[in-house]
């Protein structure tokens, strides 16, 4: 009788560490299965080309992919790793999410794997910022969109004005913008077209890579927010009531033709294309570097990245780290610039390869240089109530409901009052 409730004892205890770390699998050929939380698989046809390429250089291992819609990702990764579910390595949608994921221990540090591999961190242009706490990084970014100047050739071609310029001051933004602006009603062009977005003002504002949207004093933005509204003013961009009036997406308003140049993020890009190549859109349109401040150096954007990271419960990180340090070194970087995306890694052969995308402008390597991306939106506490603080101000000052002095004023008590200072 001992002997038998011994071993059922034994048994128990085995069990109960199996499912207590929940990770990784090794069958009986010695194949060990790590788990992979992404969202939209079949729409990233880079992650299945990744993760073949992996397993071809590791036939011992097999990487199992976790699929979920978009709209349901984050809640079911919430679920997973919250109940310890088998995850090992997955990816974060949104950036400035990353710190939830570490204040609830769920991310393992990568600190020792970068320093043990000799990986130069300064490759990511500032991309990993938002995967650093307490002078650790807990994930690796994958892949990048940053903010990019889309035209049209055709407008500036009807005025004899040459293409915007690579290394362009919002200065000179303003100024073309007023000599490309011509027409009136429907058929008018504009010069510029600055979405809904508070984004697409404050941006120009965390340009630098010295202020984020955290700051609590947010004077920074004066300059952008006077200057959009002069714009508004001189007609030579549409105006905010205009944009919520159209009801019309930043796409379809580029796409039909009548704006000349756009502060986007890069994943129009690709929508651009497709809609080129299905006869949607006759627009002959260029991509230029982002405009900067007289004082912030050119190259100098603001951007998203999607990090992987590896789940701080998983048995077997070491693999685990294999796969991350494959998919965002230079091999991953090289496939996904194969499958359309631009990689979070630096280097001029990855950004030829995404250029010899079928549909692609000519200019596109030099439009998408990049010497620093400062992430749109930190991952620090309460950023998301913040963001929509400064959004619903922003809505304000753009629809003349109140003074830039009195918006920015407003900001500034509203950051005080949610961060309860």
């Amino acid at each position: 009788m001992r002997k038998t409730l011994s071993i059922l004892l034994i048994a128990l205890i085995a069990m109960t560490s199996v499912f207590a770390n929940g990770s990784s699998e090794t069958s009986a050929d010695g194949t060990t299965t790590l788990t992979f939380a992404v969202w939209d698989y079949s729409q990233n046809s880079y992650l299945s080309a990744v993760i073949s390429a992996f397993e071809a250089q590791h036939p011992d291992v097999k990487i199992e992919v976790q699929d979920s819609p978009a709209a349901d990702y984050i809640t079911k990764l919430n679920t997973q790793l919250n109940g310890g579910d088998d995850v090992d390595l997955f990816l974060i949608k949104e950036a400035d999410k990353s710190k939830v994921f570490y204040d609830r221990g769920q991310l393992t540090n990568l600190t020792p794997y970068i320093e043990a591999d000799g990986i130069d961190m300064s490759t990511y242009n500032g991309t990993d910022a938002n995967f650093i706490f307490d002078g650790n990084t807990y994930a690796m970014p994958v892949r990048t969109d940053q903010y990019v100047l889309f035209y049209n050739k055709d407008i500036f071609d009807a005025a004899g004005v040459p293409y915007p310029d690579n290394d362009m001051t919002w200065t000179e933004f303003e100024e073309l913008a007023a000599q490309l602006t011509s027409g009136e009603g429907a058929t008018k062009k504009y010069g510029a077209y600055f979405h809904s977005w508070n984004a697409c003002v404050q941006n120009w504002g965390v340009q630098d890579g010295k202020h984020t949207i955290m700051d609590g004093e947010y004077s920074f933005f004066k300059p952008y927010y006077e200057m959009v509204l002069r714009m508004q003013e001189a007609g030579t961009c549409m105006s905010f009531a205009q944009i919520q009036a159209s009801g019309l997406s930043y796409t379809d308003i580029f796409a039909q033709g009548n704006i000349a140049m756009l502060p986007m993020g890069s994943w129009l890009i690709q929508t651009m294309i497709q809609r080129n190549r299905s006869g949607e859109s006759s627009v002959n349109w260029g991509v230029a570097v982002i405009p900067h401040a007289e004082d912030v150096p050119n190259g100098y954007t603001v951007g998203a990245t999607t990090p992987i990271c590896i789940n701080n419960a998983s048995q077997n990180k070491d693999l685990a780290w294999e796969f991350v340090k494959f998919m965002t070194g230079p091999e991953g970087a090289q496939i996904l610039a194969e499958n359309g995306q631009v990689p979070a890694l630096s280097g001029e052969g990855y950004l030829e390869t995404y250029a010899a995308t079928p549909g692609m402008p000519e200019d596109i390597i030099e439009g998408l240089y990049a010497s620093h991306i400062s992430p749109d939106r930190p991952a620090m506490d309460k950023v998301t109530e913040i963001d929509q603080m400064l959004l619903a101000e922003h809505q304000l000052i753009l629809l003349g409901e109140q003074s830039v002095n009195e918006g920015i004023a407003n900001m500034n008590a509203r950051y005080a009052e949610i961060m309860g200072n």
